[in-house]
């Protein structure tokens, strides 16, 4: 898939990976949708990525992807004005571990939500183009990171269900594909709060830190740098890509050959 003039949101699009993701595309020549809660933030980006890339290229939706209503009313306005959607990155997230609820909303069912709700504008058995979703899990979604339980949960959700519902498509042709970004740390507002958001496991927060020690931070662009492989390479399916300041690599995962 070549990203020229095609037609991309991204969710949690205001700040951090999601505003690296969309500069990316729209540096590739896609239009991009900005989808966020946080409408100063969204609507001052907008402004600044019309004067680089043109206002026809750029669209701002406030939207809150816990809120089903929210979320297909945005994908369908993206769709509207400009003529189809090719491609979704389900970025929205959050880390907090006293609020499990939410934290689980957010980065797991809003992923699962956004998804399915794409994938209606994209199938092609419906007459459309088929497309790609993107969806930011975490190394966090591999591997245990023992002062987050909740995000870790999450972002294993992430993995399992991307994994899983990319061969659910293929299967019943589809045309659409879905693939995971696997970052380890990353420099944003969300890894910098970090340890005030994680409640009863404060006390673990020196494991945190002495993890980030040893894998080290990741800067936005290096972050987001794959989705282009992930969105254009059409024989991605079901992958999920982790990106390290050390190595940057597709997942070899277990096959149910391994248990038998």
């Amino acid at each position: 898939m070549a990203l020229a003039g095609k037609v991309a949101a991204v969710t949690g699009a205001a700040m951090g990976i999601g505003k690296a993701m969309a500069e990316l595309l729209l540096q590739h020549g896609a239009k991009v949708a900005l989808l966020d809660v946080n409408e100063t933030a969204g609507k001052n980006l907008k402004e600044v990525l019309s004067e680089q890339f043109g206002p026809e290229s750029v669209l701002f939706v406030a939207c809150d992807v816990g809120s089903e209503e929210q979320f297909r009313d945005a994908l369908q306005k993206t769709a509207d004005i400009f003529g189809g959607l090719d491609i979704l990155c389900n970025n929205a997230g959050i880390l907090n571990e006293t609020l499990p609820e939410e934290t689980v909303s957010v980065n797991l069912v809003a992923v699962i939500r956004g998804t399915y709700l794409a994938t209606e504008l994209m199938r092609k058995l419906n007459g459309d183009r088929g497309g790609v979703i993107v969806n930011t899990a975490s190394v966090a979604g591999l591997l245990p990171l023992t002062c987050c339980p909740v995000y870790t949960a999450t972002k294993h959700g992430v993995i399992g269900f991307t994994r899983s519902v990319a061969a659910a498509f293929a299967a019943l042709g589809y045309g659409v594909r879905v693939n995971a970004l696997c970052p380890t740390f990353v420099q944003t507002d969300l890894f910098s709060t970090t340890t005030s958001h994680l409640g009863q496991f404060s006390e673990l927060r020196e494991v945190k830190e002495q993890l980030v020690a040893t894998l080290g931070v990741l800067s936005v662009s290096e972050t987001v740098a794959p989705i282009l492989d992930l969105v254009t390479d059409e024989t991605k399916n079901g992958e999920a890509f982790v990106v390290s300041p050390k190595e940057k690599k597709y997942v070899t995962f277990p096959t149910a050959m391994d248990y038998l």
